[in-house]
């Protein structure tokens, strides 16, 4: 049974239910579920159904072809182009005697191999024919996002304008992720799918390999750092699939998994990544697959972008599966509660925070005032100590939430010493903030916090049920 997607699915449904010819483009980060949404949603279903193959040449991409004409019917021999494989395509539709023709092409990306002519074969077969019908539910997906956005949803030339709808299929929220886990009976509480969430994101396919009979930490070991695990090597299937070139990708996403805040664009090519024109376009690829966040410095101007890692999975590559240099298999169940573990679940937990700001400003009973997202840092100054809050809203209700995030598995407990770096921050925010609007310190923290007189710094508490809500939308 499917999980959430009920807004994208009413989306689909509503185009295939339109009395015109539909090209609706579905996208979203490998392993999001994809594939399985489009099936899911059409009964498994289709006119014509076909995908991709990866790493394969024109010949390879078209002898498949001819495989899937094959499974619905037409025996029509290989096409020698796209032009006459698109031709096939059109007298299946046409013999079809189905109301409404859905035609599911998955992974269209790997089939725009160079000089294949794949591009201007599609344009000929929407523009010139599939929209001069009312018949046609055209249905393309890919993981590739880049290549969806630029060649489809973008393109500047033949296809421009011609996508009738956009969907993207964005990786389980915590409430999406809870109901994932009580459906497969996985026996776990919000804390533990929290952390679950804090490795694998929301990616389904992830945690399709979850064990009910094994514990949390047996399950990362067994599918992770096992050499025999099934997502032991997922990082380089990751890029490889998604990008013809991935080498550039990967070198900005070790620099930004380093970094806790992220980096500006001009930190990044200090850092070694050569500004050759095309660092541009690398960080948008890296950003519209959801790999990366842009967002705004506190009291900079707009240009002045940061980019921060924000996949879970990613980030947890690089802290600790890349380092894991002595092959242990069992190295989440060794280091689990030592401080290695502490730290990246303080920072897994911020980054888990920032993807459900919608939830935080749920909880804070502000969904209907305009706020912008952004965070802060400030260096050091003489004996004034340097400060960042990773989680600034700038509301238009003249407030300004600074928000501190705390993953503990007991209720935290404000001491005399955090508090010293709380009152530090807030002053040296107080430096740069705008004068009309109030400051309010809010502490999302999964278990709460214990009630002493240093509470009394925050006017709300945040607790990992907020995080796990249903956003409702107005």
């Amino acid at each position: 049974m499917m999980i959430g997607r009920i807004e994208e699915k009413q989306k689909l449904l509503r185009a295939h239910g339109s009395e015109y010819s539909q090209f609706v483009t579905v996208y979203g980060r490998r392993r999001v579920g994809k594939t399985f949404f489009v099936r899911e949603t059409f009964g498994y279903k289709f006119t014509f159904e076909h995908s991709g193959l990866a790493k394969t040449g024109m010949k390879g991409q078209l002898e498949h072809w001819q495989s899937s004409m094959k499974y619905h019917g037409n025996m029509a021999g290989r096409p020698k182009t796209w032009i006459e494989a698109f031709d096939q395509l059109k007298d299946l539709i046409m013999s079809s005697k189905e109301k409404k023709k859905v035609v599911f092409i998955d992974e269209m990306p790997w089939m725009d191999t160079p000089r294949s002519g794949f591009i201007g074969a599609l344009e000929g077969f929407w523009n010139g024919w599939a929209s001069a019908r009312k018949d046609v539910t055209l249905i393309v997906c890919g993981s590739a996002t880049s290549w969806i956005i630029n060649k489809l949803i973008k393109n500047k030339s033949g296809l421009r304008g011609r996508v009738t709808a956009k969907i993207q299929i964005l990786p389980f929220t915590l409430a999406e992720c809870e109901k994932y886990a009580v459906q497969a009976k996985l026996g776990m509480q919000r804390i533990q799918v929290a952390e679950c969430a804090m490795i694998m994101g929301g990616i389904p396919y992830y945690w399709s390999f979850l064990d009910r009979s094994k514990s949390l930490a047996q399950n990362i070991d067994d599918l992770f750092f096992n050499e025999n695990g099934e997502l032991y090597g997922e990082y380089d299937e990751l890029f490889s699939s998604l990008f013809k070139n991935p080498e550039p990708y990967i070198r900005i996403i070790g620099l930004l998994g380093n970094k806790k805040v992220g980096m500006t664009r001009d930190e990044i090519i200090a850092n070694g990544v050569t500004d050759n024109g095309k660092l541009t376009e690398l960080l948008k690829d890296l950003e519209q697959c959801g790999f990366i966040r842009k967002y705004a410095a506190y009291g900079y101007e707009s240009n002045h972008s940061i980019f921060q890692l924000v996949d879970s999975y990613t980030l947890f590559y690089h802290k600790f599966i890349k380092e894991n240099l002595k092959r242990d298999e069992r190295f989440w169940s060794h280091n689990v509660g030592k401080p290695v573990y502490n730290n990246w679940c303080g920072l897994a937990f911020e980054r888990l925070c920032l993807l459900h700001v919608n939830q935080i400003k749920q909880a804070l009973g502000i969904t209907g005032v305009v706020s912008g997202v952004c965070s802060w840092r400030v260096d050091k100054n003489g004996e004034l100590p340097g400060a960042q809050i990773d989680l600034v809203l700038d509301r238009d209700d003249n407030v300004i939430d600074l928000c501190e995030m705390k993953f503990t598995r007991e209720r935290f407990a404000i001491t005399a010493e955090y508090n010293g770096k709380l009152l530090n921050k807030r002053a040296r925010f107080l430096e740069v903030a705008d004068k009309s609007k109030g400051i309010h310190m809010i502490l999302i923290s999964a278990q709460g916090a214990v009630r002493n007189a240093y509470l009394e710094e925050f006017q709300k508490v945040i607790t990992l049920d907020s995080l796990f809500a249903e956003y409702l939308t107005i």
